[in-house]
């Protein structure tokens, strides 16, 4: 009984509070022949988001569009990574993704850049939260083929903090640009 209870309180908690904004990618609308006639199925993809760090992906089938944008944002929702960003607002690193014939790259950008990325990506990049971002798209341009291969980018992108604590470093070692390091290298020489 305790545990039915649980599962309505924290249902409940997910419906109150809306912190996640959602973006309908591509709706793919597919007949089946039958005899009366044809019968219509419609396919989502969605990609949802807290524009703060984190983001998911999902597909949703029914007979109905509402139905199968429900059922993707729900396995959206299901499905949330987080990704570190610096500053809030852009990548910490270059990464390039790939999925199946699918390949994109993404890059870091300086601040006013915008986000620089067309269809798909641009609805991930805009639910992460990421405000300066310079990305191409090679291969496939099958809107899920894009966001997978962006996801499997996103999965590799690594905080400084992260590498640093990995490698048993400081994080300021491994922020630290050659020329300061050669700088230091030549105070200590002479």
């Amino acid at each position: 009984m305790a545990e039915r209870e649980q599962r309505r309180d924290r249902r409940n908690r997910e419906e109150a509070a809306p912190e996640f904004a959602d973006r309908l990618v591509a709706i793919n609308r597919v007949s089946k022949t039958v005899k009366g006639g044809k019968r219509f199925g419609f396919a989502a993809l969605v990609v949802v988001g807290d524009q703060k760090g984190r983001v998911g992906f999902g597909k949703g089938k029914a007979k109905e569009v509402p139905e199968a944008i429900r059922k993707a944002t729900e396995q959206a929702r299901r499905s949330m990574v987080r990704v570190p960003l610096r500053d809030g607002r852009t990548l910490h690193h270059d990464i390039e993704g790939r999925h199946g014939a699918g390949r994109v790259v993404m890059r870091a950008a300086v601040p006013g850049t915008g986000i620089i990325a067309g269809g798909p990506m641009r609805a991930v990049f805009e639910m992460l939260g990421v405000q300066d971002v310079v990305t191409k798209s090679l291969g496939s341009q099958n809107p899920y083929n894009m966001i997978r291969a962006t996801f499997d980018g996103l999965a590799r992108e690594q905080s400084p903090r992260a590498v640093a604590q990995r490698r048993g470093k400081k994080v300021a070692d491994i922020l630290r640009r050659p020329e300061a390091v050669e700088a230091a290298a030549e105070s200590v020489e002479a």
